[in-house]
């Protein structure tokens, strides 16, 4: 793959923890917010409902319902309006994308149902499972694969889903599940010639899990 010229993905590597998408506000919380949000009653999320409706585009709206896991919300917005499946953040950021970040199985299923892009791409190259990898959301993600979307895709850096779990130490599910797949290549390198198992040895005590795909290929040699 053909990397941008003077991108230093390990340098971006170390200073943003494994290339955290840009402009959405799921990837940048912290624990305090997340409990914040973990607190939300449904009344709330009604009242927001309403005024996203009343100050914002229908595709606004869904977005965010993907984000939020407002299963009712995405089935009614895209009966009414089929086409809003295509609309994406000002990044490239579907509404996929954002029930794979979030986790959202069910809202995942809903918009792969509804005819979702399943690698769809946001500016920085990420589909929907560097995003479910990223942050260890294994349901999502093994749905993705079920559906037959490509394991090995690679971002603007180079970065397979398989280089985001390997050096997201809390990723160990989504690791485990993408060295289980037969297409699996795990010896791509990134723009900065690294390997997944060799960025899981430097970032996680999940590197050991690499023995999977060693005993796959001695398996195959015999």
């Amino acid at each position: 793959m053909e990397c941008p010229e003077g991108f230093n993905q390990l340098e971006l590597l170390q200073t943003h923890r494994q290339l955290i998408p840009m402009a959405t506000s799921s990837a940048w919380s912290d624990g305090e917010e997340d409990a914040e949000e973990s607190e939300r009653s449904e009344e709330w999320y009604q009242q927001e409902e309403a005024r996203l409706q009343h100050t914002h585009t229908p595709a606004d709206l869904l977005l965010w319902a993907a984000e939020n896991n407002r299963l009712a919300t995405v089935q009614r917005m895209l009966a009414s309006d089929s086409s809003l499946i295509g609309c994406c953040d000002s990044d490239g950021y579907t509404p996929l994308h954002r029930a794979a970040y979030g986790g959202h199985v069910g809202v995942a299923c809903a918009l792969i149902d509804a005819g979702a892009e399943l690698e769809a791409r946001t500016a920085d190259d990420w589909t929907p499972l560097h995003c479910a990898c990223r942050w260890d959301n294994v349901g999502v993600a093994s749905c993705l694969l079920r559906c037959g979307v490509s394991v090995n895709s690679q971002s603007r850096g180079g970065l397979t889903p398989l280089h985001l779990a390997a050096g997201t130490p809390g990723s160990g599910r989504s690791l485990e599940l993408l060295l289980m797949q037969r297409h699996l290549l795990s010896e791509t390198r990134n723009c900065s010639g690294d390997m997944a198992e060799e960025i899981s040895h430097r970032t996680s005590k999940h590197h050991t899990l690499f023995q999977i795909t060693h005993s796959h290929n001695n398996t195959h040699t015999q």
